[in-house]
């Protein structure tokens, strides 16, 4: 399985396939389901970018709308609330990577103008062109599946044959069109998108399937944290879900994702830095009992 993994470049960077990553969420909005509004404020949202460099993320994930239903947003106020706070992260951190949050081609162009190397696209490829922008501007893309449903929809009595080869059907057939685009294979994610499309019993099972679409080759992508069908698990609101998340996380690192987008930098990067020690590919940061 792991023959197959290959070296993400993202940006300036060149991560190994064992190599577990962080991607912090940014969002610039006001109604954000978790913790909303708290970096509404482009000075605030400026110092949690600090915050999480500093807590060991690798990637900087600018959202400017919420997944789900609300007030609408158009194109106009999205770059608005993305392009220049991406150009500010940029100018502090010359390196590091950036990824927009966004379905539309028009925010992903401005946003990799500005300075994203990534563009995560959570709704499936709902807008075609985005591919195009990716490989015009060299940045990556994220290929998820979203069961088809529209963008800010939630899913209503959805259901699948097999979950799964579902996910797999939809995402490699955007990775090839994203190749077809002339997106760098080496740039290109799949994420399975737990809850988009899906109820938690799709979720649960995309978690413990997730082998299979690390076995195809392309780097796997997870977005778990705090997300409903943690809460629905375990009966728990969305500011009681980090033990829940953080398992998934670990289950998911295990199984061989490699790239896990979160609220809490410092708890995930810990859990991921655990999972790699027990797998043998990095050190303990100090190890004494016994040797002494």
């Amino acid at each position: 399985m792991e023959d197959r993994q290959g070296a993400l470049r993202l940006g300036r960077a060149s991560f190994a396939p064992r190599q577990l990553l962080v991607m912090a969420i940014v969002n610039r909005t006001p109604d954000s389901f978790y913790l909303p509004a708290v970096t509404w404020d482009e000075a605030a949202a400026l110092d949690r970018v600090h915050e999480v460099v500093a807590e060991g993320a690798d990637i900087i994930d600018v959202g400017g709308v919420p997944a789900g239903p609300g007030a609408e947003v158009d194109p106009a106020e999205e770059i608005r609330r993305t392009a220049g706070f991406i150009a500010a992260i940029r100018a502090a951190y010359p390196d590091v990577v950036i990824s927009v949050d966004t379905w539309r081609h028009e925010v992903a162009r401005e946003a990799c103008a500005a300075g994203a190397n990534l563009i995560n696209d959570s709704w499936g490829g709902w807008d075609r062109q985005l591919g195009e922008v990716a490989a015009a501007s060299g940045a990556g893309l994220v290929c998820a599946h979203a069961g088809g449903q529209a963008p800010r929809t939630r899913p209503f009595r959805v259901s699948y044959p097999d979950v799964m080869a579902d996910v797999l059907d939809r995402t490699l057939t955007l990775a090839a069109r994203a190749v077809q685009d002339g997106v760098d294979p080496s740039r290109i994610v799949i994420d399975a998108a737990h809850d988009f499309g899906k109820n938690t019993w799709h979720s649960l099972e995309v978690t413990r399937r997730l082998p299979e679409m690390v076995a195809t080759g392309w780097p796997v992508l997870v977005s778990v944290s705090n997300k409903d069908f943690v809460g629905e698990t375990l009966d728990l609101p969305v500011t009681e879900r980090l033990a829940g998340t953080l398992a998934t996380t670990s289950v998911c690192a295990w199984l061989g994702a490699r790239i896990f987008r979160a609220h809490d930098v410092t708890q995930t990067r810990q859990a991921l830095d655990m999972v790699s020690a027990i797998r043998g590919d990095m050190p303990p940061a100090r190890a004494i009992r016994g040797l002494a």
